[in-house]
């Protein structure tokens, strides 16, 4: 095999266009532009205009509220802690806190805290402390002869979000 001889498979490359590059092109004159027009000018920015008309984005109301300071979970099912369980990825003989859980590798990341819902079936007697869980999930947890605590959270700012009773 040579230089010369290395080729792109057919098919592979396809040739730019080239417009207004003259009638024998078959895209000259207008460039395929049309005549006249807004559009067939450069610096085209039509985007929500409407010609004058009150446009629709601000015809129409403002719906809906982020919460800026909102708490966000990460979310785990009791059927993947039952999985990582049989696997021996994580141990039940010691209480499992949020920290064990993301290390384990069932979340990538901590967020504001772990919520555990009840999707999938568990088993095993697992000790679990966490920031957040479902009614379901904690009758599912002791149906099988665990305990699901479920710790007072912080805030992003450090302030606890759960009242002291």
């Amino acid at each position: 095999m040579k230089l010369h001889e290395l080729h792109d498979n057919p098919g592979a490359t396809k040739k730019q266009k080239r417009v207004a590059r003259g009638p024998g092109s078959g895209s000259g004159k207008m460039g395929g532009r049309g005549i006249k027009g807004q559009k067939s000018r450069s610096g085209v920015a039509i985007g929500g205009y409407e010609g004058g008309q009150m446009p629709l984005y601000r015809r129409l109301p403002k719906r809906g509220f982020s919460k800026p300071n909102q708490m966000r979970y990460a979310v785990i099912n009791l059927g993947l802690i039952e999985k990582f369980v049989a696997l021996g990825k994580l141990d039940i003989s010691a209480e499992i806190t949020e920290v064990m859980l993301v290390e384990a590798g069932l979340t990538g990341h901590l967020r504001d805290g772990i919520r555990i819902l009840n999707k999938g079936e568990i088993k095993s007697a697992v000790k679990l402390s966490v920031t957040g869980a479902s009614a379901a999930a904690i009758e599912a947890v002791a149906a099988a002869g665990g305990t699901l605590t479920v710790a007072p959270t912080l805030a992003p700012h450090g302030k606890s979000v759960r009242k002291a009773q």
